[in-house]
């Protein structure tokens, strides 16, 4: 794909500028595109039942991205896998079947059916299909074995903030009735995170997959009143990616796919410290090697067979051997069709000389011999004869080619028509078609003359204009420059247009065609309606100008716009000390000096017949990019404030005392996979420190592991004798309802 455009890098220090671009540079560091997460079979832990009790608890970190699940005595959890379920009908077994978690990327088949228990981009479950699916590969994994089919163990679920009370009333309802758990509690995520790194006072910034949340602590309790919700997280990230990526490459051969994506932004993006100055900065060529990130994805080269120099001479040697043989033949051919015409000529000649004496019987006789219709067609046929001898002569001799024409003569044209018979007259019209052929081609060759000399006059007076005045001249020419640009950017934009059947371009033209048989253009024709009269008038064969060149004219498609723009370059460059090489299009078509060519391509040379590059996407700007919405949300689209302006805004506004915005600030700490960016935890520090008060004590700090710190905190919580009291057991669930909720310092609250 080859890729130009009006906007290039400055060519301010240019040869310094030139150097770096065509310095040989070491062959590209490439990342392959990761596979389907397929693990395979992985036998599952079974130890644990076992070692439980019946108050153990079961704990689950039910995320949208992965469902981690253990003992509540683990140090980690034993089993993490994907929510998704794959269940089709298999033809082969006439069952339905089944795939959870990694399995379900197992084939094509299976990934074809793929559903998420949760509603895209958040974490509320909206298929419970898929979650029953979900939770018996969990209980199955761990082993569970209780009486009448049920779990036997109590259940702590982690749930977002501010769940919705439906979704968590059916998720009891699952696990009460369907799984018989004789009790269950639910918790913050972030929270639990918080507690398992001894968290008292402090922000919880917590940057998941679905979603940003900023919830301030007291005193070990969270203010739910205060909390805020950005719209953003690990999953709008890959599909921000992915739409940037689809816009970078449209014709991209390989398959982008939203877990690719995640595997980019996990490995390759960043937080920018400076993120407008470094976004300047990021496509000058000078280290943007480095910067520049190949991402390979599988692809098939096509295999030439290389041939050694000594095969390569023979074949050169046995191309010019042969087409010295063919210019032999030719020439010999040529040699034997002169001689032929030659004796020809003569025979006609004699022929001519033996008429001179014959009656007209006679005459007529002869001619009918040779087919000839009179002697006036023998006269013509030895003049041509000589002409083409006298042609191949000069040319086998290296003479001139065009040979001088003599003006006939047409006697006939003379001789009134009743003193003709039919032979005479057909003579004369004869004759006076080639004196109208003759007649034309001088008025061809004057208008040429004429046209010389007018070309010739209009460049007299041009000298003679930018003589008087060179500042209006050179105007002049910048606009008949840019004039040219733009007419050669909209033949481009018209030709790309035609190739797109959605284009309006294509649509005029599929219209046309399709009225081009009708006299009522718009209505609908019907079978053995009306006659199909098309061509009658000579205006209906301008239709196909339109379809061909659509809004434009043949003498605007048959002008030379590269030659016109090159000519008034050419004068600019000898006129105006303004412009140089560096701003003619040819030098900007160059892809040393094309933006958009290290945008698409990186900083060497694309070969657009190599499937290997084909098949590369770089990444450059979006490394910085995807990762700065959490700070500019507006830059993807998204109408709400940054992280730093909602966590000014929670401290400033959301905490009253004095002596409560010290305490959060004493200890502002980060939890979720969208917090592990490079660079995350300083910029944060310092645009906090740009927009509250100088002397506020600001310490920031990452929890231990930001991906599991959640299911170890829930199963230390789980474990200790603070969270007896906070389950709902089975009795309760059946004496106050599904809707009934006990409140504790990790979960969320019935009222705010």
């Amino acid at each position: 794909m080859t890729v130009t455009s009006a906007r290039y890098i400055s060519n301010s220090s240019s040869a310094n500028q030139s150097d770096i671009r065509l310095s040989p540079k070491p062959p590209p560091r490439t990342w392959s595109s990761i596979e389907p997460p397929f693990k395979g079979y992985q036998a599952p832990p079974s130890d644990g039942y076992v070692q439980s009790s019946k108050n153990t608890a079961i704990v689950i970190d039910n995320g949208a991205s992965l469902l981690r699940a253990g003992w509540s005595f683990d140090k980690s959890p034993r089993i993490a896998f994907p929510a998704t379920v794959a269940r089709y009908r298999d033809r082969k077994i006439n069952r339905t079947v089944s795939y959870v978690g990694y399995n379900a990327y197992a084939d094509a088949t299976t990934r074809g059916q793929i559903r998420n228990a949760f509603e895209p981009g958040s974490s509320i479950v909206g298929n419970w299909d898929v979650m029953e699916g979900l939770l018996d590969y969990t209980f199955a994994s761990l082993g569970v074995a209780a009486e009448n089919g049920g779990v036997g163990r109590p259940i702590v679920m982690t749930e977002p903030v501010a769940n919705l009370g439906y979704s968590r009333k059916t998720m009891n309802e699952l696990l009460f009735e369907c799984y018989y758990a004789p009790s269950v509690s639910f918790g913050i995520d972030s929270l639990f995170s918080y507690r398992f790194n001894k968290g008292r006072h402090g922000l919880v910034v917590s940057s998941s997959h679905t979603a940003t949340h900023l919830i301030p602590v007291l005193d070990s309790k969270p203010m739910l009143s205060s909390a805020t919700r950005l719209n953003w997280g690990g999953f709008h990230g890959a599909d921000y990616l992915l739409k940037l990526l689809r816009l970078k490459y449209p014709t991209f051969p390989g398959k982008l796919t939203e877990y690719q994506m995640e595997d980019m932004i996990r490995n390759h993006c960043y937080i920018s410290q400076d993120f407008d100055r470094e976004m300047r900065s990021f496509l000058d060529w000078s280290g943007l090697e480095d910067r520049d990130h190949v991402i390979q994805y599988p692809f098939t080269e096509q295999v030439i067979i290389e041939k050694s120099e000594e095969e390569l001479a023979r074949i050169a040697e046995r191309k010019r051997e042969g087409g010295r043989r063919l210019q032999e033949q030719a020439a010999k051919m040529r040699l034997e069709k002169l001689v032929r015409k030659e004796q020809t000529l003569e025979y006609y000649k004699s022929l001519q000389e033996q008429l001179a004496n014959q009656t007209k019987k006679e005459i007529k006789r002869l001619l009918d011999d040779d087919e000839f219709k009179d002697e006036a067609q023998l006269e013509r046929t030895i003049q041509d004869l000589e002409k083409s001898i006298r042609k191949s002569r000069n040319k086998d001799v290296g003479g001139p080619e065009n040979i001088e024409e003599v003006e006939p003569s047409y006697p006939l044209l003379e001789i009134a028509d009743e003193n003709l018979d039919e032979a005479g007259l057909k003579e004369k019209r004869h004759q006076r078609l080639m004196k109208s052929g003759y007649e034309a081609r001088l008025r061809a060759k004057v208008e040429k003359e004429l046209e010389r000399a007018r070309i010739a006059e209009e460049e007299r007076l041009d000298d003679e204009r930018r003589e008087k005045d060179i500042d209006s001249w050179l105007e002049e020419r910048r606009a008949a420059r840019l004039t040219l640009l733009q007419r050669i950017k909209e033949r481009d934009r018209l030709k790309a247009d035609l190739g797109n059947r959605k284009s309006l371009a294509s649509q005029i033209r599929m219209k046309t065609l399709a009225n081009l048989a009708s006299d009522q253009p718009g209505k609908k024709r019907r079978r053995g309606g009306d006659d199909d009269n098309f061509g009658a008038n000579d205006d209906d064969w301008g239709v196909y100008r339109t379809v061909a060149t659509g809004d434009h004219s043949d003498d605007e498609e048959e002008e030379d716009l590269g030659a016109g723009l090159k000519g008034v370059e050419a004068q600019l460059l000898k006129y105006d000390p303004s412009f140089n090489e560096n701003n003619t299009l040819e030098a900007q078509s160059d892809w040393t000096q094309s933006l958009v060519h290290a945008f698409l391509r990186g900083p060497r040379p694309f070969d657009p017949e190599s499937q290997q590059e084909a098949h590369q996407i770089h990444l450059n700007v979006e490394r910085i990019r995807v990762p700065e919405v959490v700070f500019q949300p507006s830059i993807a689209g998204l109408d709400q404030a940054g992280i730093v302006e909602v966590a000014a805004g929670i401290i400033n506004h959301g905490l009253a005392k004095e002596q409560d915005q010290i305490s959060v600030l004493g200890d502002i700490f980060l939890t979720g996979g969208n917090t592990m960016f490079t660079g995350f935890d300083e910029r944060l520090k310092r645009e906090l420190r740009a927009v509250l008060p100088i002397e506020a004590p600001i310490n920031l700090r990452k929890a231990k592991d930001q991906v599991l710190d959640a299911w170890r905190g829930a199963a230390q919580w789980a474990a200790s004798a603070e969270s007896k009291q906070r389950f709902v057991t089975r009795e309760e669930f059946h004496e106050k309802g599904s809707e009934y909720l006990k409140e504790h310092n990790l979960g969320n609250a019935t009222a705010i």
